[in-house]
């Protein structure tokens, strides 16, 4: 029997870049290969989906059975146990915290809500009676989406790129993160587009750019409000669209009278005349906005992202050829958050507002937040404090919060506190080793996942191979956990109506009129749609309208308008340098890939990229052992120096999610060589989102005395 492809997508990041798959004989993934057929990614792909995602799944140390702890935490000895057994074992201890501490002392942690994990594990807590359920969106994500959802502009992951005379790229790096829109720029380029680029660190992007505007780090809102000057002055700005369809115009007027070029050029430390040549390229509609997570994890990243929301809005550019296209899906088709809104899904009202950080952050946390998680620093508080009430329970699945979160020492320390810890995973981790049960999660390609790709748009599909060993996918585990706590008379409401993974998929499709007899045959469904039906959708916003003032923030006595928040802290004698977080390799998604050759060959060690003047300064040479800790950070970490002209004078550049899975149990060197062990998850946040500043960190470095040392 000859192999077999089939059409698929790979949905180990956001990009979704339509995939076929190659099986053998016997079912397995002999091969991924981009599907130069795909409309949206058009053959477009990463290494991270043709060698990673198949290595996982097929890796020798893949976790194929539950195991449970028989000595102490993070002791490493584990017994393998049936399924029934790890089942029954969870559900003993889950109903045993909620008998003596109710519910809300059971939280969950997954990723998000953008693939299907998210919203099973959300179910499953609602289901128990608890609204807690930690993701990573204020580390990645979250500040972009509380601004698009307080404007209402509903334009995530909408860049029309390929129609558009000029794009404005603010804190990305597409070159690594997102081959789709690295090759939609560069076709871009071609036909003479102009490209504006903020960042940093000079990145490809940057290199081809008409105009880069090298921030300052954490200054990037202050140049967003002086192009918002600068269109208003010109009235380069669509007054058309403003009167009709934008709240708070004038009111925005009076914000930015004082933001001119020349202001934000004294704090970015960037040219004004390059300020006002960007906003001039980029009122010559049509042009398109792409954000990244350079300005999104940060405490000022909602106000940052709404400067540049805004000029989305007044300039016309929204849901327009070359624009930023709102989000368009199929009538009838359910996306993962709006089932998590839908309220034959929810708990009671008075429940949700007790969410863990509902309080603080209600734009976030709770029933108003935009996935209704928790704030997780204040879930880490609530397990080793038990402030504002008891977390004493805890299930995680797909996710490695001990090397993900900030501050790893107090993550784990507040893991190993509980009651009970039950982890999903595919491979032992950090966060897996200090489990009580650990199950055995399937991967991307052992699931079959139906999903809105906003940036297509198309709905994606993403097939499903047989399960290796006794892995299970998130329902699965879900359901199984539900029927055992139904049993012990310990579940609020039947929240979970699906048993298959098939039935779920027909949920979402509804009479979307796409079938998954479709989906599977082709791997995607594209489906008609209409630009600028402002009058058939409106805007889900108070006022039916662009809010440029925000009805929401004010009733929560925050600011309404966009405005500029410095940077929390500034370098200082005895901490003179910078530290930028975030940057991304090809090789790594977060923590993942680490135990894999081909990754580790291409990047054996945790970089920190310096600039040949503060190299010398420090004494430190290519290849040097460092450690870098941050003012009133909880610790340091150590990375091997790369000397490098990209980076700014005095800033030093890093990435996340370093752990080595060859390093002894069970913190795996993650307390040693990841960034997060030096960050604190307890520094000031984002009055709307809860996120902290993961990036311009006042910092110092010293070079370790030789190699050996390291």
């Amino acid at each position: 029997m000859s192999n077999r492809i089939i059409p698929s997508t790979c949905w180990e990041c956001g990009t979704l870049c339509g995939a076929l798959l190659t099986l053998d004989n016997a079912g397995r993934v002999a091969k991924v290969a981009p599907n130069p057929d795909h409309p949206t990614s058009k053959g477009a792909f990463c290494v991270k989906g043709i060698r990673g995602l198949p290595e996982w799944t097929d890796h020798p140390e893949r976790l194929l059975h539950p195991l449970r702890r028989v000595g102490e935490r993070g002791s490493g000895q584990w017994q393998r146990i049936s399924w029934d057994d790890a089942l029954d074992e969870i559900a003993d201890g889950l109903a045993a915290v909620r008998a003596k501490h109710g519910p809300l002392a059971l939280v969950g942690a997954v990723s998000g809500a953008f693939f299907s994990r998210g919203a099973i594990v959300a179910l499953l807590l609602r289901l128990l009676g608890s609204p807690n359920w930690m993701i990573n969106q204020d580390l990645c994500g979250g500040c972009r989406a509380v601004s698009d959802r307080l404007t209402g502009l509903n334009i995530g992951r909408g860049e029309d790129i390929e129609n558009t005379r000029c794009s404005l790229l603010v804190g990305r790096n597409p070159h690594a993160a997102d081959p789709i829109q690295w090759a939609a720029l560069k076709r871009a380029k071609a036909r003479s587009a102009r490209l504006i680029v903020l960042d940093p660190y000079r990145t490809p992007a940057a290199e081809m750019a008409d105009v880069w505007l090298s921030a300052r780090p954490g200054t990037d809102g202050a140049i967003g409000l002086a192009m918002l000057h600068a269109m208003i002055r010109d009235r380069t700005y669509d007054t058309d669209f403003v009167a009709r369809w934008c709240h708070g115009f004038e009111a925005l007027v009076a914000r930015v009278a004082e933001c001119t070029p020349a202001w934000a050029a004294s704090i970015a430390d960037v040219a004004a005349a390059d300020i006002e040549r960007a906003a001039a390229l980029y009122a010559e509609a049509p042009a398109t906005f792409v954000g990244g997570h350079g300005i999104d994890a940060a405490s000022n990243g909602v106000q940052t992202f709404r400067a540049f929301h805004a000029l989305v809005a007044i300039s016309g550019n929204l849901d327009r050829p070359g624009g930023n296209r709102r989000v368009k899906k199929p009538p009838g088709f359910r996306t993962y958050v709006e089932l998590l809104h839908d309220k034959h899904f929810r708990l009671p009202e008075a429940t949700e507002r007790r969410t863990i950080g509902a309080d603080r952050f209600p734009l976030w946390a709770g029933p108003e937040g935009w996935q209704t998680a928790c704030h997780n620093a204040s879930v880490i508080e609530a397990m080793l404090t038990d402030v504002p009430y008891p977390v004493r329970a805890a299930y995680i699945s797909g996710v490695n919060i001990a090397v993900t979160y900030p501050d790893a020492r107090r993550t784990l320390a507040a893991l190993r506190s509980l009651d009970l810890l039950a982890v999903a995973a595919h491979s032992m981790n950090p966060t897996a080793a200090v489990a009580d049960l650990v199950l055995p999660k399937t991967t991307t390609l052992e699931e079959e996942e139906v999903t809105l790709d906003p940036s297509g748009p198309n709905i994606a599909y993403t097939a499903a191979v047989p399960a290796r060993g006794e892995a299970r996918s998130d329902l699965e585990i879900a359901v199984g956990l539900l029927d055992r706590m139904r049993a012990r008379g310990a579940i609020t409401a039947d929240l979970l109506p699906w048993r298959r993974q098939t039935e779920f998929n027909a949920h979402l499709l509804g009479n979307s009129g796409i079938s998954l007899e479709k989906l599977r045959r082709d791997g995607w469904a594209q489906f008609p749609y209409e630009l600028r039906d402002f009058e058939q959708r409106g805007f889900a916003t108070p006022t039916g309208k662009v809010e440029l003032y925000a009805e929401a923030a004010a009733r929560h006595g925050l600011d309404p308008l966009p405005g500029y928040v410095a940077p929390r802290s500034a370098a200082s004698d005895d901490f003179p340098l910078l530290l930028q977080t975030g940057f991304r390799e090809k090789t790594y998604h977060h923590s993942r890939f680490r135990d894999q050759a081909w990754a580790r060959k291409v990047s054996p060690d945790p970089e920190v990229r310096i600039h040949p003047t503060t190299a010398a300064a420090h004494g430190v040479a290519e290849g040097d052992w460092v450690v870098v800790a941050v003012r009133d950070g909880p610790g340091a970490c150590r990375l091997r120096a790369t000397i490098t002209d990209r980076t700014q004078p005095g800033l030093l550049t890093t990435g996340m999610g370093w752990w080595l899975p060859e390093a002894p149990a069970p913190d795996y060197a993650a307390l040693e060589i990841n960034v997060n062990a030096a960050l604190s998850y307890r520094a000031a946040a984002d009055a709307m989102s809860g996120s902290v500043d993961i990036g311009g960190l006042p910092c110092r470095l010293w070079r370790l005395a030789d190699t050996a040392d390291a």
